[in-house]
This record gives C-alpha cells, structure tokens and sequence, in this order.
C-alpha cells in the first residue's frame, strides 16, 4: 500500500485520529479529527501540542497540553495510554473523548513520533434525537436549541407525580452565567448569544442521554437530572462548572470566557414546581453572594 493510499484509509476511521513528530508537532489529521474538533486540517497541522489548540482538561478541569501532556508522557517512556478527557471544540464548548495514545516507532525501534486516536462521548444521537422530537413540538429554544421553559415546567411537574406515586428520585441544576451583562455591553448582544449558544453546546454534549438541560429566561439555564443520589448531583453540577470555566469563545478581538454559578438541589416530598425551582434559584443566589463560580447545594 502506497503513502497516500495509507493515509486515505486513515482518513476514513470512525475515530479522531492525529499524528505528531517527536516535537510533538501534528503532521497528519483525518476528517473524523475535523468532524469531533471543528478544527480543519489546514489550521492544525504544522502546530504543536503545547500550542493548546484542543486545550485538553481533565473532569476536574486541570490542564493537560503543557505540563500533564499524556502523549509527551507516552513517548518519553515509549509506552501506551489511554484515558478520557475534554477538549476543546471550535465553537469554545467542550466535548468528552475517549483517547487512546500510542508512541510512533521506527525499524530501530526508536521513537518517532505518537498517535492519538480520540472518541467522542458525548452521547449525542440520544441527546439529538431528543431536541429534534422537542423541535418539532416546538418546544425547543430557538436561540440555544435547548428545551424551553414551557417544556421544562411541564417535565418537572411530571417527575413530581412520578416521586409521588414511585419514589422515583431526581434533582435540579440551576445555572447563572456570571456578569453576562457585561459582555452585552462590551462586546454587544450578537456576542452575548454567542456566549449563550457556546454554554448551551457544553450542556448537550457533556450531559447523559436522559438527563435534560433547558433555557429557563434571559442567561439562565437549568438542568433536571432524573435517577440521581445527593453526592452524584453535586458532581455532575461541578463537573458542568469547570469545564464551563475552561471554555473559549473565539472572536475578532480575542477569546472570551465566562464561568456559571449553580443551584443544586433534590426533590422532596411534597414540593410544587414553584417550591422546587424558587430553592434551586435561592440557591443559585448563594453562588453568586459567595463570589460566583461556585456551586451551593441543600443536599
């Protein structure tokens, strides 16, 4: 098999795939790479990985382009890894992957170079498939193209009749973006729904496939998370934040990043939509009183 007709096979993998020098410079990027990233091959090969252009992170948010670079890692020890981590789409939202890192070796044996091969996780044909029924119905926000409220007051009040009658346990996200006034006055409202899409896609694409995240009004989202205990709510509500925290909107003048406050909490026994939305809202309020970027929770 010729060199192009190697790479032409590369090119069709289901996975993401790229390949670096042992600079750690991208030298090949298939089109399921430029599908999962949004970046095209032309904008990415010739630059490095410490560039930070998918600007990696762990589920807690920890950088791993520079310092924790896996791959570096991988080829200095001529070992294979793999793992799972965020990176960093385009649009500046952020997408969970499957990676599996392997060095590049040569007839001798020595290192060449590395191979990353990288999954998307998102869930999203569930996810999708969910918004478009929703967008039929017209039930869908048209700026966001997350559930509206009107959708989301009739599933939380349907889950309450579902704990009432079954027992069956779910919570609330509460989600604020923080001083979102001022990116409408510095960068204008065009900017701003920028801002509100680039969250939104965090949403659909970190959240579980039965999960269900909304547009609530204005730069307020809300998430109903179904089959939930206290500590697990907390962590998917972290989870939200920071890599929130770590997106990038790309836009003439330079990047823009905004962080959320949340509220989150159980229903109860006996709650209303209005007694369990106004808890997660006060407590959202919480957040923002103890400095904002932050989660306060009942639970």
């Amino acid at each position: 098999m010729t060199q192009p007709d190697f790479l032409q096979l590369l090119d069709h993998l289901y996975d993401g795939l790229y390949l670096v020098d042992r600079e750690r410079k991208i030298t090949f990027w298939n089109r399921t790479a430029e599908q999962i990233t949004g970046f095209s091959a032309a904008e990415v090969i010739g630059s490095h990985c410490h560039d930070n252009i998918l600007n990696h992170v762990d589920a807690e948010g920890n950088a791993l382009c520079e310092s924790r670079c896996p791959l570096a890692k991988a080829m200095e020890e001529n070992t294979s890894t793999e793992g799972e981590v965020y990176l960093r789409h385009k649009q500046g939202h952020r997408v969970p992957v499957a990676v599996r890192i392997r060095p590049l070796l040569g007839e001798d044996g020595q290192v060449l170079g590395g191979t990353e091969l990288f999954q998307d996780l998102s869930e999203k044909t569930g996810v999708l498939m969910q918004l478009e029924e929703l967008r039929q119905l017209a039930l869908v926000d048209s700026l966001t193209g997350l559930a509206n409220r009107d959708y989301f007051e009739r599933e939380i009040e349907n889950h309450l009749q579902e704990q009432q009658r079954y027992g069956w346990r779910f919570g609330l996200l509460f989600l604020d973006i923080d001083n979102f006034k001022r990116i409408n006055d510095r960068y204008g409202h065009a900017v701003g729904d920028q801002v509100l899409q680039m969250v939104a896609s965090n949403l659909k694409h970190i959240c579980r496939p039965f999960d269900v995240f909304g547009r609530w009004g204005g730069e307020e989202f809300i998430g109903l998370i179904r089959n939930v205990e206290e500590q697990e709510l907390i962590v998917i509500g972290e989870r939200l934040r920071v890599l929130v925290e770590s997106s990038r909107l790309q836009i003439e003048s330079g990047p823009i990043g905004v962080t959320v406050s949340l509220g989150a909490t159980l229903a109860r026994a006996g709650d209303s939509l209005a007694s369990l939305v106004g808890r997660a809202d006060d407590l959202m309020y919480r957040s923002k009183k103890k400095g904002k970027n932050c989660l306060t929770s009942d639970c």
